[in-house]
């Protein structure tokens, strides 16, 4: 009779392991999406920016769709082995780049605008 608690320890076990690692790529892959998510929105709206501003040299928006190349080319090459923390650090400096760069378009329509600085 000893040999039926041991098997369902070990298939509870294993059980734990499997859903263990199956929620942990499943974390891992949110957090993938949610940078890619973050990576098209703020690419998008540099390019509504540029629209705006009319500018193609020496500008933030080139600025930071060059930094938004660089970001690309580093998820396609580590993206896959990357831990859930790279992933979140690499959308957190995402969005923060976006809010200075609305933070700078919007001071530039105030300013287009005569309201001043």
């Amino acid at each position: 009779m000893q040999p039926i608690p041991s098997l369902l320890l070990a298939t509870l076990l294993a059980a734990a392991i499997v859903l263990a690692w199956r929620h942990r790529v499943r974390r891992r892959h949110r957090a993938y999406a949610r940078v890619l998510d973050a990576a098209d929105t703020f690419e998008a709206r540099l390019r509504i920016a540029r629209a705006q501003l009319g500018q193609d040299d020496g500008d933030p928006v080139r600025d930071a769709l060059q930094e938004m190349l660089r970001q690309r080319l580093w998820l396609q090459h580590n993206g896959s082995s990357a831990d859930v923390a790279a992933l979140d650090a690499m959308r957190e400096s995402i969005e923060q780049v976006q809010a200075r760069i609305d933070r700078q378009l919007a001071r530039l329509a105030r300013v287009r605008a005569g309201g001043g600085a």
